[in-house]
């Protein structure tokens, strides 16, 4: 049985891809490829079955026991409603077949059997697979991962202390902001929430040198507004400005968070 640990990091990688997905997903009818790739590998991490047919690759929904929940992985990502062989005649008709005026018909119109498509179809997916996974957790597993990162910050490594961050991130809610408030050279997180007027403000702060192994938090927040804000940022990831925790306190603060915090995966 997979540890909340891992299942957390499957969970932070479904939603990682499900977003490349989106990214890519251009107005309906715009040409615009999507990363199918991308959703490929969604796929695979959730409760669907691949068959090949004809030039199609169709993925049916293993706990539907008439096998009639299909997505067609083209641009469109259409869900549908329907048999297999239906399916294959709408979507990849042979010429026999679109002689028939019933199935002409079919073939131009499939809102009967359509059930979504695009960003509602890559939605639908992304929660059929975190509904797999169990993301309950005790608070050992949080302690778990604060000492995970409090030895990898010992040791230098800076990829065990951006994984335990990461978890840390995903119970929080703390993202990536934008160019505004990034340090180059440093990597920069926090809780972003918008205020009035499109003001974004992030706070707390962390900020992780990799290349020093310096771990630092600022728990003042700072907005999009603030015309000192880059400044501010680079003195306290440098050590200009003294942060409000460093090295092991970070992790404990974010523990203590996360242990008085509601994690809620679908939200």
């Amino acid at each position: 049985m997979a540890s909340f640990k891992e299942n957390l990091f499957k969970k932070i990688e479904i939603d990682r891809l499900a977003n490349r997905v989106l990214t890519t997903l251009g107005p309906s009818g715009s040409g615009k490829k999507a990363d199918l790739g991308a959703m490929q590998r969604l796929l695979s991490m959730g409760p669907y079955e691949h068959q090949k047919v004809r030039d199609m690759d169709l993925y049916l929904h293993s706990e539907d026991s008439e096998k009639k929940t299909i997505l067609v992985l083209d641009n469109e990502l259409p869900f549908y409603h329907t048999t297999v062989d239906d399916v294959a005649l709408r979507k990849s008709p042979t010429i026999k077949e679109m002689i028939s005026i019933r199935n002409a018909v079919k073939i131009l119109n499939d809102k009967d059997v359509v059930t979504s498509k695009r960003d509602t179809s890559v939605e639908i997916v992304r929660k059929a697979c975190i509904q797999q996974l169990d993301l309950s957790y005790e608070d050992s597993d949080i302690n778990a991962i604060a000492t995970d990162g409090k030895a990898a910050l010992d040791a230098g490594d800076s990829e065990g202390v951006t994984g335990a961050l990461t978890l840390f991130e995903e119970l929080l809610g703390y993202v990536t902001p934008d160019r505004g408030f990034q340090v180059k050279g440093f990597r920069i997180t926090g809780k972003l929430t918008e205020e009035e007027n499109a003001v974004l403000r992030l706070g707390p702060i962390v900020i992780y040198d990799a290349t020093n192994s310096k771990l630092m938090l600022s728990e003042t927040s700072i907005r999009s507004t603030d015309k000192n804000k880059s400044e501010r940022l680079e003195k306290t990831a440098t050590g200009d400005r003294k942060a409000d925790r460093e090295g092991w306190a970070v992790f404990e603060y974010l523990e203590e968070k996360a242990l008085r915090g509601s994690y809620e995966p679908l939200a």
